[in-house]
C-alpha cells in the first residue's frame, strides 16, 4: 500500500509554524537573528509534509481547531479588564494570564505531538540557545 502523505492548507501551514513558535517562513531564505533555528525549522518543515492522513487529521481536528477557539478567547477576555466586580460576580483578575497559560499549553502539545521543539517565540527565558 503506497503512503500518501497529508497536505495542509497554505493557510493551516503558516498556522502550524506560527502556533509551534516559529517566525514567518517567507521564501524560505535563512536571514538574521534565525540561522540557527534552522535545524529545528527543517525538521518541523519535514514533519509536516511526511505525515499520514490520520496524523494530519489529528492535528487539523484537534490541535488547530482548539487552539483557534483559546487564541480567539484571549483578546476577547479585554472586555472584562474594565471590571473588578458586578454584584455577586466577582471577575477573575488572572484570567488574560490563565488564558494564554492554556493557549500555550496545547501550543506546546501540538510541538510534542509533531515531535518538534518549540520555536524561538515560545521558548523559556529568551529564546537563546548556543549550539556548540
Amino acid at each position: 500500500m503506497a503512503f500518501t502523505p497529508y497536505t495542509f492548507t497554505s493557510a493551516q501551514l503558516v498556522d502550524i509554524r506560527r502556533f509551534c513558535g516559529y517566525p514567518a517562513y517567507g521564501d524560505g531564505a535563512v536571514v538574521f537573528p534565525y540561522p540557527w533555528i534552522m535545524k529545528q525549522y527543517l525538521a518541523l518543515e519535514y514533519r509536516l509534509q511526511h505525515m499520514s492522513t490520520d496524523e494530519g487529521n489529528v492535528v487539523v481536528t484537534t490541535y488547530l481547531t482548539n487552539l483557534y477557539t483559546l487564541e480567539s478567547a484571549v483578546p476577547g477576555a479585554g472586555t472584562n479588564l474594565d471590571t473588578d466586580a458586578a454584584a455577586v460576580w466577582k471577575h477573575n483578575k488572572n484570567e488574560v494570564r490563565d488564558r494564554m497559560a492554556l493557549f500555550d499549553g496545547w501550543r506546546r502539545r501540538l510541538c510534542q505531538f509533531l515531535g518538534v521543539p518549540v520555536g524561538p517565540q515560545m521558548a523559556q527565558g529568551n529564546g537563546i540557545e548556543l549550539v556548540v
